[in-house]
């Protein structure tokens, strides 16, 4: 009895602290367990923080590419255009050249000698009409003074023929052929001879005025030498004295060839030689002829 009495107050002492222990222990354990979820916590706001760190160094990383991409391609572009110009440079040098003014405009001045295939006859000199007192006729030769204007078309023929520029040319000329004919006796006499005058003749000047509008094809580009031609044009001439039946403007075609020069900067000189044909007589007069002269002209 003793002895249970002994053991049974061993154990209380026992229990008591092994309670007292864990009651010591218990706070500890929570306290472990609260730290580790922490830690736990921080480490999942720390991997959140690096993800998200990599995404924006990745995008930060594509952006920067693209930049770079960016301009690059602008560089190569600006590269493009630089060499583009150059190319564009080097071929208006090639084709106009250093020293050469090249204008897609003139205005020329020329003259010359003029020349008629034919007499000429008319109301107050020769004619068949009234043939009355003197009846006289110009030479066939005689000269010229005139203008015209070029103004360019087509550098290369429309692409199909480099460095052979088109032009329109406007032009018209005074020729004269005569200054003191003989006039008739009917029309060409103070008084006429037809009132009963006696033979006194009056001078009478033949001459001519045409007007032309024609192509002409000038060739070699950039050169300082460029010849030219008209292949055909139009030309409409003006005379007098009118016909016997008093007709006094006629239809007709031109052709044309010459040579241009320039000078000095946009002044040009040349000489030309131009033909124009008549379709036949018209009330008894041919006006077919000939001119050929030199010309100065101005760019522009």
């Amino acid at each position: 009895m003793q002895t249970f009495f002994k053991k049974t107050t061993l154990r209380i002492p026992l229990a008591c602290l092994s309670v007292a222990a864990l009651a010591i222990a218990a706070p500890h354990s929570w306290a472990h367990d609260s730290a580790t979820d922490r830690v736990r916590l921080l480490e999942q706001r720390l991997q959140a923080i690096q993800i998200e760190l990599e995404k924006v160094k990745s995008e930060s990383s594509q952006a920067t590419q693209k930049v770079n991409t960016l301009e690059q391609t602008t560089n190569q572009t600006v590269q493009k255009v630089n060499n583009d110009l150059e190319e564009t440079k080097a071929r208006i040098k090639e084709r106009i050249g250093d020293d050469v003014t090249e204008k897609t405009r003139m205005l020329f001045f020329r003259g010359g000698f003029a020349h008629m295939m034919n007499h000429r006859n008319g109301v107050t000199i020769q004619n068949d009409v009234l043939p009355i007192g003197a009846q006289d006729r110009s030479d066939k030769d005689g000269w010229h003074v005139g203008a015209g204007i070029d103004w360019a078309l087509s550098r290369d023929m429309w692409g199909y023929v480099p460095k052979t520029t088109i032009f329109a040319e406007l032009m018209f000329e005074y020729k004269q052929f005569g200054a003191h004919v003989l006039g008739n006796g009917a029309v060409g006499n103070a008084p006429s001879m037809l009132a009963g005058g006696a033979l006194n003749p009056i001078n009478v000047t033949v001459n001519q005025f045409t007007l032309t509008a024609s192509p002409k094809i000038k060739f070699f580009e950039g050169s300082k030498i460029r010849p030219w031609i008209i292949p055909a044009g139009l030309a409409v001439h003006v005379m007098s004295p009118p016909s016997e039946s008093i007709t006094y403007i006629v239809p007709g075609v031109q052709f044309g060839a010459g040579i241009d020069y320039n000078i000095w900067k946009d002044f040009f000189i040349g000489i030309d030689g131009r033909y124009q044909l008549t379709a036949g007589q018209t009330d008894g007069i041919n006006l077919s002829g000939m001119t050929a002269g030199g010309y100065l002209g101005v760019g522009f």
